[in-house]
């Protein structure tokens, strides 16, 4: 059986518990224990601090763990990265009064920061050559600067909204940050096997996203021009009507590519054009 690591809260654990559920892995509701077992997959959660899952991994007392790439950078953990997940996106950045103008990274120099992530910001200044005096701070590291406690802040940014409540400028990307499946290093031959398959189901579900199943009656005539038109995976599938001179033709596309063509599939006779969400994809 697999041990997963999970954050106890917060958005990377909802987005968790839904790829499980995705994936078809049911994961018992339950506030106050530590340590679920799944009923119906060979896995079980262990609920824990972000900042503690790369540990608890690269010990062992965790097989997997689901955490930030921000966080598994930050502790510098010895454990392997088996799979970024594409979601929990933000990206660490830094920060300044909006009322300081700011030139390039030079207006550093010197200055004192407050972040949560010491080790990457250290390892970035020194890449750049500034010298800057780190403030860690585990709480709110935004109102730092408006209290004097420090001239800039380094922390996670999603949206932006808490930097501009705080009268902040974000002035740097330092790094982008998404969810990481990371595993134990010495992981036994049973334990790889369950993986294995957890991953063939996540597979499933990733390479599902976004992806919709397009169904059209076309003309029989235009038929290898809408098909030329089409950028779905592999040839669509294409059936005769029973109407003479029509054919329904089926494939997947990408949602994002659908409204780029639909015009071009309309001007080729394309009719009835039905758009139907993919759950799973096996490739």
């Amino acid at each position: 059986m697999l041990r997963i690591a999970v954050q106890a809260k917060g958005r990377l654990y909802e987005d968790t518990m839904a790829l499980l559920a995705e994936a078809g892995i049911k994961i018992p509701s339950s506030k106050r224990t530590l340590l679920v077992q799944s009923p119906n997959f060979p896995v079980e959660v262990l609920y824990l601090r972000d900042d503690d899952i790369p540990q608890s991994v690269a010990t062992g007392v965790a097989d997997l763990g689901i955490v930030g790439q921000n966080e598994f950078e930050e502790r510098g953990e010895d454990a392997d990265v088996i799979r970024p997940l594409g979601f929990s996106k933000c990206r660490l950045s830094l920060a300044i009064p909006k009322a300081i103008e700011y030139t390039d990274l030079q207006w550093f120099e010197g200055k004192k920061i407050a972040t949560s992530y010491p080790a990457i910001l250290r390892r970035f200044m020194q890449q750049k050559g500034i010298h800057t005096e780190i403030h860690v701070i585990t709480g709110s590291v935004e109102i730092s600067p408006g209290i004097g406690l420090a001239d800039a802040i380094f922390d996670i940014v999603s949206s932006g909204s808490t930097l501009v409540s705080n009268n902040l400028n974000e002035v740097e990307v330092v790094m982008k940050s998404e969810a990481l499946l990371i595993g134990n290093k010495n992981l036994s031959d049973e334990k790889r096997a369950v993986l294995d398959e957890l991953l063939f189901r996540i597979e499933a579900v990733k390479n599902a996203e976004d992806k919709k199943y397009v169904l059209m009656n076309v003309p029989s005539e235009n038929l290898e021009k809408i098909i030329k038109v089409l950028p779905g995976m592999k040839s669509p599938t294409v059936m005769p009507l029973a109407t003479p001179g029509w054919n329904s033709v089926h494939t997947v596309i990408d949602e994002k590519s659908f409204w780029g063509i639909i015009s071009q599939l309309k001007e080729l006779g394309a009719e009835g054009i039905l758009v139907i969400p993919v759950e799973k994809m096996i490739l």
